[in-house]
């Protein structure tokens, strides 16, 4: 967490605020692009071999696809569940942790698309002939598996795991913890990979598609977890009582006052590390003394004359 403390303070200023806000008029812009021509949107799909020939557009343009949903209704349910856990999120986090989690998570889609390409020519070069049509059109039929819908899965993942308390209405009216359904979620996430692994010729890209999309929260989630629920103001606490118990020790370390000097030698225990040094009860005044001197000394009184 130091290091995202090291950033959020040199970098903090260029965090873009209601990143949840961006987010969901990308997907409203999609679903009306999908609305008037589905066609259209597979011209902005991360598709990995396309962008390598000359289609870098769709580094940033697979955004623009919303998750599946045909029903409209759920479908500006769906906008409006996200728009506010994102912005809980954001308030509880800062701007640069919630845009660092988002930007992460679509990196890491980006990244595992390139991945599933490198894996294909590596070790399944056979799916190539095999599909028919081409390498292109077999790319850009898989291309649409790696889409937002996972984004957003993390986003809720990592809402869960910030709230597990938290309370919504399952289907309107059952009240539930978000934890149970985070695990739940993560649970059929698992068996998606399981049963998706299992189908012909794409069975392989489901590890690819839904893993690189959660790694953010994965990443998240084993990094954080100790200050997982804190806010802005508490994880300021927390770093400020850390650097000052640092700072103490270090001023300890080199503090240059003794605690135990002899009264005969001027010996202190930064002289030897072996050196023993004790109070003589016949001495008047606290005077303390090596184990060299500690029985041959001349008792003092509080006259400062000697015996």
């Amino acid at each position: 967490m130091n290091f995202m403390y090291k950033l959020e303070r040199k970098f903090g200023r260029y965090a873009i605020k209601n990143l949840s806000l961006i987010l969901i008029i990308c997907y409203v812009a999609g679903f009306i692009m999908e609305f008037f021509n589905p066609e259209f949107l597979y011209w902005l799909t991360l598709d990995p071999y396309a962008i390598a020939h000359g289609q870098v557009w769709r580094i940033v343009s697979w955004l623009l696809i919303p998750p599946p949903e045909s029903n409209i209704f759920f479908a500006l349910i769906m906008c409006v569940f996200y728009y506010s856990i994102g912005t809980t999120l954001e308030r509880t986090w800062g701007p640069f942790q919630y845009n660092v989690y988002l930007f992460s998570g679509m990196l890491f889609t980006v990244l595992g698309s390139f991945l599933m390409m490198g894996f294909t020519y590596l070790f399944r070069p056979d799916i190539l002939d095999i599909a028919g049509g081409g390498t292109s059109l077999y790319f850009r039929i898989v291309s649409t598996m790696f889409s937002t819908y996972y984004v957003n899965m993390s986003i809720f993942l990592a809402y869960a795991a910030t709230f597990p308390d938290n309370q919504v209405l399952l289907m309107f009216f059952i009240p539930i913890k978000v934890k149970w359904l985070g695990i739940v979620y993560g649970a059929f996430l698992v068996y998606e990979i399981i049963v998706g692994v299992r189908q012909p010729y794409v069975g392989y890209i489901y590890p690819f598609a839904i893993g690189s999309s959660l790694l953010n929260f994965i990443v998240f989630f084993f990094t954080t977890r100790k200050y997982i629920r804190m806010n802005r103001a508490q994880r300021k606490m927390h770093r400020e009582f850390k650097q000052n118990a640092r700072r103490a020790q270090r001023d300890a370390r080199s503090s240059t006052v003794s605690k135990h000097r002899c009264a005969v030698c001027g010996r202190t225990e930064k002289d030897g590390d072996d050196l023993q040094f004790r109070f003589c009860s016949k001495c008047e005044g606290g005077y303390e003394f090596c184990q060299d001197h500690l029985y041959t000394h001349i008792h003092f009184t509080n006259n400062n004359n000697q015996q």
